[in-house]
């Protein structure tokens, strides 16, 4: 009866922190979408596929369309439908002529959710200090509030280049040709929603994200841009309510790579994975086009599609602090981050007024849709500095990135985004001292506060409650004789510190609670999903080591786990009682201090208690 007891108050507790800590999202969630994509095989004959269209044209009492001019030479046609019409076309005989079919998902423009996305309105003829600029590099009146462009440094990845011959394919709403785009470079480019040549913006959204790519710089108007010299090419997928098609945007993909484009941006989203765009990006890639894409703005814990397809760089953003924006996803899918704008700091570019007949106007947005072009435009860059291939690219990208320390839940993915380092990087194939130096200072490497609350010292915690644990473990051997074994040498290990070098292990595309899971110690199981320092109080405790007591206890084997684990946690409570006190609900002050010694006096009491009169092999 008493072991049924405790091992209840050990579900409970277990249960209740497990409540607690598993409100993150996972992978990204199921799209919506109102037609279906029935992508029939290439070798089917002409005379054959006619057939099977007007089959189910009869069979289902719906008329299969060709999404648009770029469609019939791939055999992709839609038809209207919802689940059940696509669980019986996949069991149809007809599906043996097609390579897949599936949802046509409906992605659509990431909005923050807590921020309204059209923010900061600045008046086009107001006064901006067109005499003096603010910062070096570029005349124009509001380059000085574009915070986020001296963030990446943008001035000195323009001392060697702008992105001349650099294409860069804006898949979105579209991009309108407001006065600060007038000097910037076109290329032919297509409306995917309307089916015509004409790719123009009812949104807004496309034009001020091609702002932030090439915006028209030096011209003494407006804004500037990152990659001003490099070419755009619009191709519209996006409604005028910021809604588009997974086969829109796969058709998008493919037209950028066979026309020229060096580079994708795609500030878009949704859930839903598609073969039909994974084919189009994976086309794309082979062609030597560098894909981008926002991470979205819902605060999961996973990126959203497009950006989790391999070939693909998922773009979470940080505001003006550098801290993550509270609407960026992060986690799987997540590569890197760049400037997206937070309450404290929009992205400002001229863009389209939808409510005033396409007005030209400067807005400041924020968003993982912000973030993106960021990226794009310093991909730009860097292949206009020689090095041609997208993988190549990303690892330029990444290497050179300002590195986030503690970021186990990747937030930032390689860090945060620097065109300087970037462009020196593929330029020189190294970086200089002096950059060395500098990313060393904006990594934080040289702040003394840096080796003291984290960085390499952060490993002293953990080496003190490992080394605790076996020091407890060797003071009751002298009293109470037993061997040691591996069961008690986990236990101690568990209790203590975990794996704790697992925590920073990251797989693309892979969730990353396993690796925290596995690298926490049991009194941070209770945290190390939700990524906050302040322990679970349920399970910095003597509850856990209770309840595996009450359970091993019996086994001559496994009982020198639960004596290990509670001596682990011991010495865990100890060492954290007095570096690093913080607990739920009690702060970081006496009381939680008490509350960690004396529950850390209670785990080793019941170690004592359980190798009294034993000498058994642990």
């Amino acid at each position: 009866m008493r072991k049924l007891i405790l091992f209840c108050l050990f579900v409970i507790g277990l249960s209740v922190a497990l409540f607690n800590f598993m409100n993150f999202q996972g992978l990204a969630a199921k799209g919506e979408f109102e037609t279906i994509v029935l992508n029939f095989r290439e070798d089917i004959p002409k005379e054959v596929l006619q057939q099977d269209l007007q089959t189910i044209a009869q069979q289902y009492n719906v008329t299969p369309e060709l999404d648009n001019q770029y469609s019939a030479k791939d055999n992709v046609y839609i038809v209207k439908g919802d689940k059940q019409r696509l669980k019986e076309l996949k069991k149809s005989p007809l599906a043996q002529a097609m390579d897949f079919i599936e949802p046509n998902y409906i992605y659509k423009i990431p909005k923050p959710g807590k921020a309204t996305w059209l923010g900061e309105l600045l008046d086009p003829s107001q006064e901006a200090d067109e005499a003096k600029p603010a910062f070096k590099g570029a005349n124009d009146p509001y380059y000085s509030k574009q915070w986020n462009l001296h963030n990446i440094h943008v001035e000195g990845a323009w001392t060697q280049t702008k992105g001349k011959d650099i294409t860069v394919a804006v898949i979105d709403s579209g991009v309108t040709r407001v006065r600060d785009l007038i000097e910037t470079e076109f290329v032919p480019g297509y409306d995917f929603v309307h089916d015509r040549v004409e790719a123009n913006d009812d949104n807004g959204h496309g034009t001020h994200v091609a702002g932030t790519i090439a915006q028209s710089t030096n011209n003494s108007y407006g804004v500037a841009g990152i990659a001003y010299e490099a070419k755009l090419m619009p191709l519209k997928v996006l409604n005028e309510y910021g809604g588009g098609t997974v086969a829109d945007i796969a058709a998008a993909i493919k037209f950028a790579a066979d026309n020229g484009a060096d580079v994708i941006n795609m500030s878009l989203g949704g859930g839903g994975e598609s073969h039909l765009m994974k084919d189009a990006i994976d086309y794309a890639h082979r062609k030597g086009v560098i894909i981008i894409a926002a991470a979205g703005n819902e605060n999961q814990n996973s990126a959203s599609y497009p950006a989790r397809y391999p070939h693909v760089i998922g773009v979470s953003a940080f505001g003006p602090d550098g801290d993550r924006a509270p609407y960026s996803n992060f986690g799987a899918g997540v590569d890197i981050s760049a400037p997206g704008g937070s309450d404290a700091g929009k992205i400002l570019q001229e863009t389209i007024d939808p409510d005033n007949k396409g007005t030209g106007v400067f807005m400041g947005f924020q968003g993982t849709s912000m973030a993106a072009p960021h990226v794009a435009g310093v991909a730009a860059l860097v292949k206009a500095s020689g090095v041609k291939e997208p993988d190549q690219i990303l690892e330029v990208l990444k290497q050179s990135a300002r590195s986030v320390q503690d970021d186990s839940l990747n937030y930032y993915g390689a860090g945060q985004l620097n065109a300087e380092a970037a462009v020196q990087l593929a330029t020189q194939g190294q970086i200089s001292f002096q950059d060395f130096f500098r990313w060393l200072r904006d990594s934080g490497y040289l702040n003394p506060g840096f080796w003291i609350d984290g960085g390499a010292i952060a490993l002293l915690p953990k080496i003190l409650m490992v080394v605790g644990s076996y020091l407890l473990a060797w003071f009751l051997r002298v009293y109470f004789p037993f061997r040691w074994g591996w069961n008690l040498s986990w236990g101690l290990i568990t209790g203590s510190s975990g794996l704790f070098f697992l925590k920073g292990i990251y797989i693309f595309d892979l969730p990353q609670w396993p690796f925290r899971v596995l690298g926490s110690s049991i009194p941070e199981l209770g945290n190390t999903l939700q990524g906050t320092d302040a322990f679970n109080p349920l399970f910095a405790s003597v509850l856990i080591p209770l309840g595996l007591m009450a359970l091993l206890l019996g086994n001559p084997k496994w009982k020198w786990f639960a004596i290990g684990s509670s001596l682990g946690v011991a010495a865990c409570l100890a060492v954290s009682a007095v570096l690093d006190p913080a607990v739920w609900g009690l702060g970081s002050g006496i009381l939680a201090r008490m509350f960690l010694i004396v529950n850390a006096v209670l785990c080793f009491g019941l170690a004592r208690l359980a190798v009294k009169n034993e000498e058994q092999p642990a």
